[in-house]
């Protein structure tokens, strides 16, 4: 009898295929390995074995594989069981979510392009095949691995490829990522036998003879006065003194150094003694103790700055011993970098990091330490893509800021939510699932007032600080009355100035990137916009050019109106470069920072502001949305958010709810040690009912009012969303297309159907969209629905002139 196995292919097909295999190979194949097969006329992948049986496919005659690439299954049954939910729930293929859930080292295929990484010098490592190739690369500046199994002369390459990968001498078509050095910054502080004030005057007569000696101490002292770190660069600086003096100094027991690392990658932590809770997060942490009795997913919501990752420290800390993994999801790269450090406090090197931002190896290697359960990939922490990794033995999964809309992919399928993903994950390993935020998502505290979920409480922020203060400033007022200075209204610039006055820092919102949204001839009105896609052009004056947010098309700022030639261009709007720049004419003597997605390139990008920022070296620090994500810094006493309005005036059902999670996250950042912060919200409608609850954070009153909402116009949590999107270059197409399938889905689903209708930005990159929505009463079966919908899009797929348009499916699309 034939052996066969069934293959996942790392492309968006819906059912897998057959290959025939050897009997020896049959019994050598276990679910999970990988095999390098052939498919079409001459391209090569790298698919997954699913299935080993003995029957013959009916349809075609069953081809031979190239080579087994793995000796060991790379994925296991509980992942695979996993991707089978996502890819029925999500309405994708297998082959979508094998190629979203592999790094992508481990999906070679022939049309893969090899470049050669210039800093490799250790050529003497390589086999004589390894060397061929990069000898050959010496000569060209790519190879695909077709022309590389001609240079070798036979067709099994892809373990040589992997070797060269491994050794970091090729890379293939992804950006090369900079190596990183932790960065060590050398401070200075006194020595404790110095603390008292006889000690100090002792200490003077000590040096009367010393002079340089002198003079550096009574330096430390005027600079120790701003209450900042000391860095032993500045002091030497300022008092005149040599690197010398500094170490005689220390070596006589006065001054002693320390260091700061400022970024990391590698985790050398030591495990610290867990923080003692306070009461209310004890009583919280039994209640989730009790809750996990009884449920197996539990909503905690906490108050900004209650101390939420205290108490997920703790549940993780008797999950690890218990011998279990733990899955941490945040929703923001920038996140990781301070959670990795408080975390490390206390587990030391028990942490892997999985996110977008690490190198192809680094991603790799965090796979096979999973895989192997080594004790440093105890616990993940990682962004939406870690819940693809192959847990064997999860305990607990926690979801912090759960009603983050960046835990849904949106491009490319398979378009999953990673919170509803981990839930069904932790389901599936029998684990518990922890979502923590300050403002949960509607879906998920109905789900808890529902009793689906487990709810717990906790209301006091940590060391009872009170919430900031929070003032609604009416800029249409301000407007009226001249009393704004730019973007800034008169009370907001005397509020920075009494906090940086008290050498305290602030932090300004515009959720806006760039320097202004809007370019527009004042003659004609005539404004540039981008070729490729429905928008104007943002402006970004650092580098003096129009930018396309949507395709990343760019040209340089013109001189003239392209339409009517005259030179009187105005920007409208304003985005942080513009706020940036305002500010350092404000405040010319202070450091103003600014962090959004132009200053966060490059793996360390985050790390460098954040830390920067930490270390106290920037005073305001202006930012996008990524600032109002758990981000904790001890010396911020005022927040503002320069314009609330373009947050609430948005067409979407969330809108509201969005607004009101953005605003008290972002607030939620101010006076989090020492005392009360305070929060200025800049707005043209201060009455507005979202900016009214939000000053007073009454989470239940938007909640019930948002819900009343909901149930009146049939959205989420009651009825369930499926969106469907059509895409193509032809405009004509595209509206026959959306306009038969409205008919067809109104034929099934007759009033739950919206649309057809085109979004705000009805095309990009030279596509045109159209949109329809289905809404599935509560009462109606998923199952059936989706059965339905697949059948018409069967149809639509038959139809000769809508084959070429890209038909997309979001389920609980956002």
């Amino acid at each position: 009898m034939p052996h066969f196995i069934d293959v996942i292919l790392p492309i968006p097909l819906q059912k897998a295929f057959t290959y025939v295999v050897t009997e020896a190979e049959a019994s050598f194949l276990k679910k999970g390995m990988r095999v390098a097969v052939s498919f079409g006329k001459s391209k090569i992948y790298t698919a997954l074995v699913f299935n080993i049986h003995q029957t013959a496919p009916e349809l075609y005659e069953a081809k031979d594989i190239h080579q087994i690439l793995d000796d060991r299954p790379i994925v296991n049954e509980r992942q695979l069981q996993h991707w089978q939910w996502l890819s029925s729930y999500y309405m994708c293929s297998l082959g979508d979510v094998y190629r979203a859930a592999l790094p992508s080292a481990f999906l070679l295929e022939s049309e893969t392009i090899i470049y050669k990484n210039e800093e490799f010098t250790e050529e003497t490592m390589l086999t004589d095949d390894e060397f061929l190739i990069f000898e050959a690369l010496q000569h060209h500046s790519q190879l695909t691995i077709h022309q590389v199994s001609d240079i070798l002369g036979k067709k099994t390459v892809l373990p040589t490829i992997n070797g060269l990968i491994e050794k970091s001498a090729v890379y293939i078509k992804e950006e090369i990522y900079e190596t990183y050095k932790p960065k060590l910054v050398k401070y200075v502080r006194l020595h404790n036998n110095y603390a008292s004030n006889e000690g100090l005057q002792g200490l003077l007569d000590e040096l009367s003879r010393a002079k340089k000696q002198r003079d550096a101490v009574l330096t430390y002292f005027q600079l120790a006065a701003s209450k900042k770190p000391i860095k032993a660069k500045d002091l030497e600086e300022q008092s005149g003194a040599s690197s010398a003096v500094l170490k005689a100094l220390v070596d006589k027991d006065i001054f002693e150094f320390y260091h700061i690392q400022t970024d990391r990658i590698n985790y050398q932590g030591e495990t610290n003694q867990i923080k003692e809770l306070n009461e209310f997060q004890q009583e919280a942490f039994t209640q989730i103790k009790t809750s996990f009795e009884t449920q197996n997913v539990s909503l905690l919501h906490g108050v900004t700055g209650s101390g939420k990752t205290e108490i997920y420290v703790k549940l993780i800390k008797e999950v690890i011993a218990e011998g279990k993994q733990v899955l941490f999801l945040l929703p923001e790269i920038a996140l990781t970098t301070q959670i990795i450090t408080r975390l490390q406090n206390y587990f030391g090197n028990l942490i892997s990091v999985f996110h977008s931002k690490y190198s192809m190896n680094e991603r790799v290697e965090v796979w096979n330490n999973v895989l192997e359960n080594k004790p440093k990939a105890q616990i993940i922490l990682g962004a939406r893509s870690s819940v693809f990794l192959p847990f064997s033995n999860l305990g607990l999964i926690v979801v912090d800021e759960e009603h983050e809309t960046s835990y849904k992919q949106f491009e490319p399928s398979p378009r999953y939510n990673a919170r509803d993903a981990a839930v069904v994950l932790g389901h599936l390993h029998k684990a518990k699932v922890l979502l923590g935020s300050a403002t949960p998502s509607l879906e998920s505290y109905f789900n808890a007032k529902q009793n689906k979920y487990g709810f717990i409480e906790l209301k006091r922020r940590f060391g009872n600080i009170q919430l900031p203060k929070i003032e609604l400033i009416d800029i249409k007022e301000k407007h009226r009355k001249k009393e704004m200075t730019g973007h800034f209204s008169d009370r907001l610039l005397k509020m920075i100035t009494e906090a940086l006055d008290e050498k305290e820092q602030v932090i300004l919102f515009q959720n806006r990137r760039g320097f202004s949204p809007v370019v527009e001839c004042t003659t004609c009105g005539v404004s540039p916009h981008c070729p490729n896609c429905d928008v104007s052009l943002t402006y970004h004056k650092y580098r003096n050019e129009l930018k396309c947010h949507y395709c990343h098309y760019q040209r340089a700022m013109p001189n003239s109106c392209g339409a009517c030639g005259s030179a009187t261009l105005d920007t409208k709007g304003f985005g942080t470069e513009q706020i940036e720049l305002e500010l350092k004419e404000l405040f010319p003597n202070h450091t103003i920072g600014r962090m959004d997605l132009d200053t966060t390139r490059g793996k360390y990008g985050y790390q460098k502001i954040i830390g920067a920022f930490e270390a106290q070296e920037i005073d305001i620090l202006v930012g996008t949305q990524m600032l109002s994500k758990g981000l904790d810094f001890d010396n911020v006493s005022l927040v503002g958010i320069l314009n609330a309005d373009s947050m609430l005036n948005f067409p979407d059902f969330r809108a509201h709810e969005r607004a009101f999670q953005l605003m008290v996250q972002v607030s939620g950042r101010a006076g989090r040690t020492k005392k009360q912060g305070n929060v200025a919200i800049q707005t043209y409608n201060p009455y507005h009912q979202i900016l009214q609850q939000v000053s007073t954070t009454n989470y239940t009153e938007m909640y019930q009012e948002q819900l009343q909402d909901r149930w009146q116009f049939h959205y989420p949590p009651y009825y369930r969303l499926i969106k469907i999107t059509l895409k193509h270059k032809d405009y004509t197409k595209v509206d026959s297309g959306i306009n038969w399938l409205a008919k067809a889905l109104q034929n099934v689903f007759h009033e739950n159907v919206l649309g057809p209708s085109a979004p705000a930005v009805s095309r990009i990159r030279n596509q045109y969209i159209k949109n329809l929505v289905i809404k599935i009463p509560p009462k109606q079966s998923l199952g059936k629905t989706k059965e339905q919908l697949q059948k018409i899009k069967n149809i639509f797929e038959a139809v000769k002139d809508f084959r070429p348009i890209r038909f997309i499916i979001d389920v609980d699309a956002y």
